[in-house]
């Protein structure tokens, strides 16, 4: 007896979801993906509280209720920080998070000197100064707020220019050299960010991990909704909505189209 495919949505405030969507998209190929970026709000970082929460509660309601899906990844941190509970109360289905990987990096540090690279909205995040408290108390932890990088990588996949320049002076501080150390861990905490990995690894003033969390999101969404029957093809026919009056330039559409998602009607909200 053939299992129905699940349906698996994919939601951040613009396009650095698809950082996320392809480590889950490559462990369930069968699955048919609907892509949200709420960009008429891009970006989340400079938000209120109490704003973000009722928005992403409103894009949710409209787009689970149109698609019905088996499983819901918030793929932004500034969201997930805030959302996760509210967004669990009122719907059913399996919803995961996106987080600062803070415990991965304070396990893997030999230096001791840790730097998580957010957006205003995350490093100001109680959740966040937990996280630091609870898996980090034993390291030294730079917070960086990145105002401009999420944009940066937004603009990087709409094929605008963004210089070198730009991009060190929104990754600077996270470098800390202290009492013959230096940083050894960079978290990566905004799905925007490994967008532009390649730049950093580039612009870095020594080598560092980079530490992503897409791989860890992949793994809990495969415990949650299981694995890919055997041999299962991957599916071509997924959607990519986008809710502002957005520059759909062909290198966009091109990167949907890479990962088989093709333009959705966004949601009347």
């Amino acid at each position: 007896m053939s299992v129905k495919a699940p349906v698996i949505l994919i939601f951040d405030s613009g396009v650095g979801g698809l950082t996320v969507l392809d480590p889950i998209r490559a462990a369930r190929p069968d699955a048919s993906y609907i892509y949200v970026g709420d960009t008429a709000l891009f970006p989340y970082g400079r938000l209120a509280d109490d704003h973000l929460n009722a928005r992403v509660v409103k894009v949710m309601d409209a787009m689970i209720a149109r698609h019905n899906p088996d499983c819901v990844v918030i793929a932004c941190h500034t969201a997930s920080t805030l959302v996760l509970p509210a967004l669990r109360a009122k719907f059913s289905m399996p919803i995961v998070g996106t987080v600062p990987a803070i415990k991965p990096a304070a396990e893997a540090t030999q230096s001791g000197l840790v730097s998580v690279l957010a957006t205003e909205g995350t490093v100001k995040r109680d959740y966040t100064n937990a996280l630091i408290r609870d898996f980090a108390s034993a390291c030294d932890v730079t917070l960086v707020s990145a105002a401009n990088l999420a944009s940066l990588a937004e603009d990087a996949l709409h094929g605008l220019p963004v210089s070198d320049d730009a991009i060190r002076a929104e990754i600077a501080s996270a470098f800390v050299a202290r009492d013959g150390k230096r940083t050894d861990q960079i978290v990566l905490a905004c799905t925007h960010y490994p967008l532009l990995l390649p730049r950093f690894q580039t612009l870095a003033p020594w080598p560092v991990t980079w530490i992503d969390p897409a791989p860890a999101i992949a793994r809990r969404v495969v415990q949650l909704i299981g694995e890919a029957p055997a041999g299962a093809p991957a599916r071509i026919d997924g959607l990519a909505v986008l809710t502002g009056p957005d520059r759909w330039t062909e290198t966009l559409l091109a990167a949907f189209a890479e990962r088989g998602l093709k333009p959705g009607e966004p949601p009347l909200i």
